[in-house]
């Protein structure tokens, strides 16, 4: 696997809260400022989670980061309940659930 270029990225962190407290490692989802449309990806609107730009969370791309690796803090407040279920439905689709 190739090393991103645009490193740090910014990223959406999916994974449970309780979780997030106690492990070393959080689950999350890249943002690019552009990325093809398809049934994987989520769009953010510029302002939502502190993005400066409307972008695409890509969620065929997800991963886990380090707690430790972790550049900066919430870029904003949290994304709407909204976005979080469209980008829990992309994972779906990404990692082939049938019933996504």
């Amino acid at each position: 696997m190739r090393r991103d270029p645009h490193s740090p990225r910014p990223c959406l962190i999916i994974s449970e809260n309780a979780r997030n407290q106690y492990d070393t490692s959080m689950l999350v989802v890249p943002i690019f400022t552009s990325a093809p449309a398809g049934p994987t990806r989520a769009p953010l609107q510029a302002g939502q989670g502190g993005i400066r730009h409307a972008s695409v969370l890509v969620c065929d791309q997800l991963t886990t980061v380090l707690r430790d690796d972790l550049v900066h803090g919430p870029l904003g407040a949290s994304v709407p309940v909204s976005i979080l279920k469209a980008a829990v439905q992309a994972v779906r689709v990404a990692i082939g659930d049938p019933t996504a």
